[in-house]
């Protein structure tokens, strides 16, 4: 039984799901929400909603990938055996059950957008991900939704800084074009242009964060960001191998909580930003012991 709920967690990535509570946080702080003892149910049932949503998703990407992943990584919990597809199915639909659920008991609002996130989600599973073009458009829709998940705490706000849900969209489709070298290796081309795209996100998230008047708390956030993702895309451009953009990869996906934390900054709310970028070494620590893509 340990050795299936441990599998079951392989599917879930829980490092990823951190990430995703982040960008919920992300969202609420955009619309000007205020993190307090009182709207506690708020942030709970949003923030169980995006994490159920995320891990729903990504069990299907490993259930649509099963045939591919018995030649390319057979070591995975699904062509290792270590669980069942009926299993991972059943587990997926409850999750994705769930995170619907909860979004509808805050808002109608909010529900919907669930529903979109997990649309989008399956149909990146299913096809999006072959897709040259659309594929990492789909990918990055599913992490704008989610940021638009948590501006849905306020309905108002949807309509008024939904525009912003294109800087996430930019950078998972950044991030998503990059995975494709992943197992084979890239080229330096397209890892220059997703550079290029990085670049565009964080000089927006500047420019934002002066408009909103908190720039000095945000910059360190985005700066940091800035270093550690092309850090490693970098040595990727100099030597694009498999392990070097897999690397790449994985930072790209667990440091979007800076990104998010430089989002919460837009808010003036210095403490949650530091909580958010608190949620980075426990991401970390589970990236080691889990896999991030």
């Amino acid at each position: 039984m340990k050795a299936k709920i441990r599998a079951f967690i392989e599917l879930m990535r829980p490092a990823n799901v951190i990430t995703s509570l982040t960008d919920v946080l992300a969202g609420m702080s955009i619309v000007g929400f205020l993190f307090d003892f009182i709207d506690l149910n708020t942030v709970l049932f949003l923030g169980i909603s995006t994490m159920c949503l995320y891990a729903g998703g990504v069990i299907f990407n490993d259930v649509f990938d099963h045939d591919l992943d018995k030649l390319e990584r057979p070591e995975r919990a699904l062509p290792s055996g270590r669980i069942l597809k009926s299993e991972a199915i059943l587990g997926g639909i409850l999750l994705l059950s769930a995170g619907i659920f909860c979004a509808f008991w805050h808002s109608r609002l909010s529900g919907f957008i669930a529903i979109i996130i997990s649309i989008c989600a399956l149909f990146y599973d299913w096809k999006g991900k072959h897709m040259f073009i659309f594929g990492p458009i789909n990918m990055g829709l599913c992490r704008a939704f989610n940021l638009l998940l948590g501006m849905s705490v306020y309905e108002i706000g949807v309509f008024t800084y939904g525009y912003l849900i294109i800087i996430p969209l930019i950078y998972i489709a950044a991030i998503t074009l990059v995975s494709r070298g992943e197992v084979h290796g890239g080229t330096p081309k397209t890892l220059l242009f997703a550079q290029l795209l990085f670049l565009l996100v964080h000089l927006s998230q500047i420019y934002f964060a002066y408009t909103f008047d908190h720039i000095y708390i945000a910059l360190p956030f985005v700066i940091t960001h800035f270093f550690l993702i092309s850090n490693k895309l970098y040595v990727a451009i100099k030597n694009p191998i498999g392990p070097n953009i897999g690397k790449t990869v994985k930072t790209g996906v667990l440091t979007l909580i800076l990104m998010n934390a430089a989002w919460v900054s837009l808010s003036g709310q210095w403490e949650m930003a530091i909580f958010v970028v608190l949620l980075l070494p426990v991401s970390i620590q589970l990236g080691k012991k889990f896999a991030v893509t």
